[in-house]
This record gives C-alpha cells, structure tokens and sequence, in this order.
C-alpha cells in the first residue's frame, strides 16, 4: 500500500473519543504501509490541561516516529466563525491538493464539513468520513442542529462512504435522512486491550489510601469530560439518593471541563461533598477505573463511548444512558444496565441494585469483558483497510 496516500482530517486532537480513534487508525494503517498524513485545528477549545497537552504531544511524537506527517491547522476551530471557516476551508483546501491523496478521511462535524467539500473541489478520488457519533440532539438549540442536518444532507452527496460506530448511530443517520443505507459501515471504535490491565488488590488498596477512601468502602466511578452533552450533574443529583441510604459510598468524577467549579458547588449545597471526588483529567485512566465497584456513563448524547469498552475490559459492571450507541456496548440486564438519559432518580434505582448484590457485579463484569474482546483496535483497524481497498476496487484504482 505504499502508493496510497491516507489524509486524515480531524477538528481537534486531544485525547478524547473522537482523537484516540484517529490515532490508533493511523498506527494501525501505517503497519498496512499505506502513507499517512493527519491535519489537525490548534484543539485549543478542549481546554486541556498541562497533563493531557503533555500526553497529546507525545501521541503526536509518535505519530511522527511511524512515518505519519502531523499537519497542523491554525484556522480550524470547533466552534462557528465565519472569518475563520473560510480560511480554514481554503487552506486545508490547499492541503489536500500538496499532498493529492487517493483518500481524504475526515473526522467529527466541522472537520468533516470542510474536509468533504475541499477534498471534492480537490478533485480526491475517494472521500470518508466518520462522524464519531452526531450532533442531531444533545448539542445545540434547533436552529443550529437543522442547519447542520441540512449540511450533512448535501456533505453525503460527496461522501463515498459514512463509518457508523455504531448500529445505532447508523440507524439515526438513516433516521433523519442524512444518506441511504448503503452509504453507510459500521465499523466500532477500538481499544488498545491489551494496554490494560485491572490493578492488583494490592495497588487498589494503595491508590484507595491515597484518595482518602476508607479501604471497605464502595466506589461508583464515571470518566470523561465535565461538560453538559456527558451529564455529569445528573450522577451528583443521582448520588445524594445513594449517600443517603450508604454514606460509606463514594462517587468518583475522572476528567475535567467547564461544568467542575458548578458541580462541586452543588455537592457541597446538597451536603455531600465529602463523598464525591474529582480527580481532574488522568493519564492512568486504567488503574482509576481498577477501583471503581460500579462505572456509570450518564451522557444525553454519546457516539459509541469508548470509555465504556475500557470499563468493560477492566471487569466493570455498568449503569449508563439508553442513548446512541450506547446499546450497542451495554446489554441491558446482562453486563449492565440502560436508563433513560436526564433521570437521576433511575440512575440511583440501578446503582443501588448493583450495590447490593457484589455477585451480579461480578456476573456482569465477567460478561462485560467477554464482550469488550469485539472492540478491539487491530479489529477496527482491520476493517478500515477492507472498506479503502473495497473503495480503492470500486473506483479501478490498483493497489
């Protein structure tokens, strides 16, 4: 595959979702020996802290180190402005036709936006994107969602094809008419599994010590950013009803973001703060999930949950949100429960059910880590290559 030239194009690269799966795709596909290049926006808007600016340029180190180009773009935002798209637009337009890659792969809305339609006027042969879940709801007032299904529509046109993370995530492209379901694969976000391995009794007891958590006690524990699309202020209203009835239960909050300073006021309104922790953004994501009992995800919007796959992987029962593609990864009733999403009191009712019964925990967590052995990244990977060389067949391109 050495006469293939891959351009990825993503928003912001951060270690997020969205980011973590672009980045094992690229390592992956550089083992297939395809030529890789990745354009990325300034990802100043993910407010990340120096731990995890330090480990996304170390990511970056070793993107470089495999032979993939890192081509930063200054003008690529997140957010809507109209100066900026313009300039952004042109000058990955620019981008594309130095480089000419047979395949431009584009990543989350606004990259994908812009990415498609440069990519198209740059006359690329063959035009992917992967949405990493959608922003049909949960995101923005309807105004600007309608405005972003209508883009989505008329980016399609371009697309040879749409990768789903999930059923469901298809079914919803599908459900507000964003292409016929032949534009769409679905191909699951990976994990690196074997980077993971659930800390021994041992460490859990030291990084329990560590924490100020008393060493029976249990832990309901969540990852991820501390924004409103993920819901957290609903697991702080979910656990003054758990507190109240098991004071020695802790919640842990892992991540960081605009909602932490509003959350923290609110548990300490409600009396409870000296049960819940927030921990801020970590790179042993790992060994923190190692001592959770139980992982709940209350997100109100959510495009697979990757974090949801490390959970699993580590033996973790769960309690999440029957949105997206979450259903896809949690099973209601056999590694896990689904709830509705915004309903702390639901969140609470299961909580509380495996709280109380440490043999479905376990039940749930041993069948959870059969099932996180589908997401792995050398699977995804492996699909990524057979939809480019499907591709690469379709438009008569040898490789």
């Amino acid at each position: 595959m050495e006469n293939i030239k891959v351009l990825h194009i993503i928003t912001r690269f951060d270690k997020g979702g969205s980011a973590q799966n672009t980045y094992l795709s690229l390592l992956g596909l550089r083992k297939k020996n395809y030529q890789l290049s990745l354009v990325s926006g300034l990802s100043l808007e993910s407010e990340m802290k120096y731990e995890e600016i330090k480990a996304k340029e170390k990511d970056i180190q070793i993107l470089k180190s495999e032979g993939i180009e890192f081509i930063q773009c200054s003008s690529l935002l997140r957010r809507i402005n109209i100066i900026k798209d313009l300039k952004a637009f042109f000058d990955i337009w620019r981008i594309i036709k130095k480089y000419n890659p047979l395949i431009v792969h584009t990543h989350s809305s606004k990259a994908g936006l812009m990415g498609r339609l440069a990519a198209k006027l740059a006359g690329t042969p063959i035009i992917v994107h992967t949405p990493h879940g959608h922003v049909f709801f949960g995101y923005f007032g309807p105004f600007k969602t309608k405005l972003f299904i209508i883009f989505e529509k008329l980016a399609s046109r371009i697309t040879d094809k749409v990768v789903a993370l999930t059923n469901r995530e298809k079914e919803d492209h599908i459900l507000f008419k964003i292409a016929e379901e032949d534009k769409f694969s679905v191909i699951y976000s990976g994990i690196e599994l074997n980077a993971l391995k659930e800390s021994s009794s041992g460490e859990k007891q030291n990084l329990k010590k560590e924490l100020g958590i008393p060493e029976n006690s249990l832990i309901v524990g969540t990852a991820g950013r501390l924004v409103p699309v993920k819901g957290p202020e609903f697991l702080v209203k979910a656990s003054k009803y758990i507190i109240s009835k098991y004071p020695d239960t802790y919640f842990m909050f892992t991540g960081d973001g605009t909602l932490e300073h509003d959350l923290k006021r609110k548990a300490l309104e409600m009396g409870i703060s000296d049960n819940i922790i927030f921990l801020g953004w970590r790179d042993d994501l790992a060994k923190i999930i190692s001592i959770y009992d139980i992982f709940v995800l209350p997100s109100l919007n959510e495009g697979m949950g990757r974090v949801l796959v490390e959970a699993m992987a580590l033996g973790k029962s769960i309690v999440a949100s029957n949105i997206g593609g979450i259903p896809d990864l949690v099973i209601h009733g056999k590694n896990g429960f689904l709830v509705p999403p915004k309903n702390p009191k639901e969140l609470a009712k299961y909580i509380q059910i495996l709280l109380e019964d440490e043999k479905k925990r376990e039940k749930m967590g041993l069948a959870g880590k059969e099932m996180s052995l589908n997401f792995s990244a050398e699977n995804m990977v492996e699909k990524i290559a057979e939809l480019y060389e499907e591709l690469l067949i379709r438009k008569k391109i040898s490789f």
